[in-house]
């Protein structure tokens, strides 16, 4: 039996019942090289964790990604200690010969105070941060995904799910060989699987395609980067401007954003500016004329001028705080920025696209090991209450904070009575990244927790 027909045989109706049950496919029952028991659409880190963990349990993976590696992504290219957490998971070499730099903690600037917090000593993940640029990042672990298993199949665009005609459940994916322009270079192609993952960015194509559409009222990031050649490219601290000013400081008009800085360790740095909208709605601002703005005011030392920019200034919308629900629905699951997975508090997306990667993978696992089709229907209906149980807290309390610091005035009295109060400094820093343990921990990490504990995981 080919997996297209167990694929066929299974048509679970809307309550998860199925009218044919049969065994889960194995990768003994496939039927050639367009099936496989799960198919990830989007090799990022979210779509290359889960199958990396599905590639380990036995199963036949595909992988598609649209473009070819080495390809790159709008980032801020730093990974906080819980993202780094994720890799080691993963057995991801970070060495430094491997193109990654390690940093020890958050330089923050604001208000005239410097304030450098070390990154905290966890049992859940380590006491340091990585850097290291997306073009880099995504194809290791698109290869590491690789040689743990899993196919993948690059230059392939996913153009639509292929869905069961009466109950409307997804059965695999339609896919557009392309060249790295995204040009067609060939016929079309069906593939097929029981269960499809969409780790393919904000785009969301195949959610959308299936009718999940994006919440207006969550948050929405922008950001923008470049790189620079600059003496700072060693700099063993992450580094933040917490205030953008269109002139002198005090003196000028405060610009609506945050601004970054992250050495990569090769001679060039990242450097980008991002904005934080409370919905989704449009903010009218002109994001790449601020970053302009703020590069004239910065220290000429630094060396961040048009001679030394590497690159285009690029731009990126950062969909946060589960915008985008349910997290699954008729076979098909939402890895990272597809099912808003960015945090409200700093616009990271990597450790959450890494995270549910792998909390997906385990999900997607259990279910095929199911001997019927309305055990599997149950068990892949978990992913979205487990992901509410280890997120939705903390990003029902990013909401709240987007709402209070998208006003510049606000974020300008956080910073200036803030910054001086080094304990609270360090409690707000562990609130920002996620550093805390969730389980046990010292009296911030217990305060965190109780926090992202009684707000409600909307």
């Amino acid at each position: 039996m080919t997996l297209g027909t167990a694929a066929r045989a299974e048509t679970p109706s809307g309550d998860g019942a199925a009218s044919a049950p049969s065994p889960a496919p194995t990768p003994q029952t496939l039927g050639g090289a367009d099936e496989a028991d799960v198919i990830v659409v989007g090799a990022g880190p979210g779509g290359a964790a889960a199958a990396h963990y599905l590639a380990r349990t036995g199963l036949e993976v595909l992988l598609l990604e649209k473009a070819r590696f080495p390809r790159d992504k709008v980032c801020g290219d730093g990974l906080t200690p819980r993202a780094v957490a994720e890799l080691i998971r993963m057995g991801v070499p970070t060495r430094e010969s491997d193109g990654w730099i390690r940093n020890w903690g958050l330089r923050a600037h604001g208000a005239g105070h410097t304030f450098e917090i070390p990154w905290p000593e966890l049992a859940e993940m380590p006491s340091y941060g990585l850097a290291r640029a997306r073009v880099g990042l995504d194809e290791t672990l698109a290869r590491h995904a690789e040689r743990s298993g899993a196919r993948l199949r690059e230059g392939m665009s996913v153009t639509g799910p292929v869905r069961h005609e009466r109950s409307g459940r997804i059965l695999g994916v339609r896919a557009r060989p392309v060249d790295e322009r995204g040009r067609r270079t060939g016929e079309d192609v069906t593939f097929r699987a029981p269960v499809v993952l969409d780790a393919g960015g904000v785009s969301a194509r195949l959610a959308t395609a299936v009718g999940v559409e994006k919440n207006v009222k969550r948050p929405m990031g922008v950001a923008v980067r470049t790189y620079f050649r600059s003496p700072r490219h060693d700099d063993p601290m992450m580094e933040s401007h917490l205030e953008l000013w269109d002139g002198e400081p005090g003196r000028s008009k405060l610009m609506p954003g945050y601004g970054w800085i992250f050495a990569l360790g090769d001679g060039t740095v990242n450097v980008g500016l991002g904005s934080l909208s409370s919905t989704a709605r449009p903010t009218g601002l002109d994001y790449k004329a601020m970053f302009r703005t703020w590069m004239r005011n910065v220290p000429a030392e630094w060396g961040f001028t048009p001679e030394n920019q590497i690159g285009d200034l690029r731009s990126a919308a950062l969909p946060m705080a589960f915008n985008r629900k349910p997290h699954y629905t008729q076979g098909l699951l939402l890895v990272g920025d597809s099912g808003g997975m960015v945090s409200p508090f700093n616009g990271e997306g990597i450790a959450y696209a890494l995270q549910s990667g792998r909390i997906a993978a385990d999900v997607v696992g259990q279910a095929l090991a199911r001997s019927s089709g309305y055990a599997r229907e149950k068990t892949l209906r978990t992913y979205p209450a487990i992901l509410a149980e280890e997120l939705g807290g903390y990003y029902s309390l990013g909401q709240a904070f987007a709402r209070l610091i998208e006003r510049p005035e606000v974020m300008r009295l956080c910073v200036r009575y803030g910054l001086p109060r080094p304990t609270l400094m360090r409690l707000v820093m562990k609130l920002l990244s996620d550093g805390f343990d969730r389980r046990g921990g010292d009296w911030m990490d217990r305060t965190l927790t109780a926090l992202t504990k009684v707000a409600p995981a909307s």
